[in-house]
């Protein structure tokens, strides 16, 4: 168990906190920036420290003592507050108060952190053990500490279906309510609803008793930053072009065309082909069929990796490709794979995947030892290229240096 963590259905007041931390120094220990990269507005949240609302690019510092433990920083989404600094979220909310006094209510992704503790140390983590809301990295920033955390796939787009919750992908605990999920007896272990969270986020905490792999350090009097990650979406008319700016370490990013979309002025509705939960500005991945475009920047030998992928089907032609840098060599799959699509994978605007279709390891690979089967070798044949099925070899992903910047192209000739 993490040195700072007691039961996880203990809420525990910021009074409560400030008391423990009392035989401990007052003075300044770090500072947590907390930035909102999403295209949305998120109230974030902090014990101690309260709640902030912060409009997309915006940050608030705070600035924990010395020997807190115990602590936690999450984002809460769909929010309202009246004058007074009352009202409700939809996930992480916190009694129904914008200064959050108490640990939110789940699902919720958390970041969390005990300062100066053994050896003069600060512990950190990503904690999934109440769910999943929104995208989170949790990064050093100083003191020579450069290990940080992420949490950054489509969890709320892959959520199993009795976890799925407005908002987020809530825990098995408050979903079952047994002790095989909650551990109250402290005396569970891993379940197929953790090794979900696991697999997705393999740093982060997966369930009360996960290992303490999960758990970084740094030397006491390092700053931090939490970040919840960007995204979005845009209405494209013939010719017109949106230009994203993602940050440096960006990973398991997507690019993807949405077709047949109708949305009301709140941002609010439907798309026939990549829909994201319905909402016009994505927070989550596309559903099948649609063809995608991936990139990870500043990854290892400070590279970009990038790659078009059909791994979820296909629903328009597309580009993807380097526009700076010296780097030249881009992708292109722009076969007609709609209008030959086969019968059993075709669907309203795209062409499936099979794994979609017929749901089997055969074509989802969930055990991780699935092979090219003749759905994937129809993809492959007409975008040779391009991803075909979750274990097609390496040579679909390509590189460029650092900071090069790139298009994609939908409908691409």
């Amino acid at each position: 168990m993490r040195p700072w963590r007691r039961s996880r259905l203990r809420k525990k007041t910021a009074m409560e906190e400030e008391e423990k931390v009392g035989r401990f120094s007052r003075g300044h220990a770090a500072t947590i920036n907390i930035i909102n990269n999403c295209p949305f507005t998120v109230w974030a949240a902090a014990v101690p420290g309260g709640g902030r609302q912060l409009d997309r690019g915006q940050t608030w510092a705070i600035n924990p003592p010395a020997g807190t433990k115990g602590a936690r920083v999450w984002a809460r989404t769909g929010c309202t507050f009246d004058g007074t600094g009352r009202g409700r979220c939809q996930t992480g909310d916190c009694n129904g108060l914008r200064e959050c006094q108490a640990y939110g209510a789940p699902p919720n992704t958390l970041a969390e952190y005990a300062l100066n503790q053994f050896n003069n140390l600060d512990f950190f983590d990503i904690s999934l053990v109440d769910g999943f809301n929104v995208p989170m990295d949790f990064s050093p920033t100083s003191n020579g500490c450069t290990r940080g955390i992420k949490c950054t796939v489509d969890i709320k787009g892959q959520c199993p279906n009795e976890l799925r919750a407005p908002g987020g992908c809530n825990n098995p605990c408050t979903v079952f309510k047994t002790d095989q999920y909650c551990c109250n007896s402290g005396n569970c272990g891993p379940t197929n609803y953790s090794r979900f969270f696991k697999d997705r986020c393999p740093d982060a905490y997966s369930y009360p008793k996960d290992d303490q792999t999960s758990t970084f350090t740094c030397n006491g009097g390092t700053n931090y930053k939490g970040a919840a990650v960007p995204g979005g979406g845009r209405q494209l008319d013939g010719g017109q072009t949106w230009t994203i700016s993602p940050a440096p370490g960006t990973m398991q990013a997507r690019v993807w065309a949405r077709t047949g979309c109708f949305f009301d002025v709140a941002g609010r509705g439907g798309c026939q082909t990549g829909d994201c939960n319905g909402l016009l500005k994505c927070q989550a991945y596309g559903k099948p069929p649609n063809t995608l475009a991936e990139y990870a920047l500043n990854q290892f030998n400070n590279l970009d990796f990038f790659d078009i992928s059909l791994v979820d089907g296909f629903n328009v032609p597309m580009e993807f490709s380097p526009t700076s840098n010296g780097c030249t060599r881009g992708i292109k799959c722009n076969a007609d794979i709609n209008g030959q699509c086969p019968n059993e994978l075709r669907a309203q605007g795209g062409c499936n995947n099979p794994c979609t279709v017929f749901k089997t390891d055969e074509y989802c690979c969930n055990s991780g030892s699935c092979g090219p089967t003749n759905y994937s070798k129809f993809f492959k044949d007409r975008c040779p290229d391009a991803y075909s099925y979750p274990k097609d070899d390496q040579t679909s992903t390509f590189t460029c240096p650092t900071s090069t910047n790139y298009k994609v192209v939908f409908c691409a000739p």
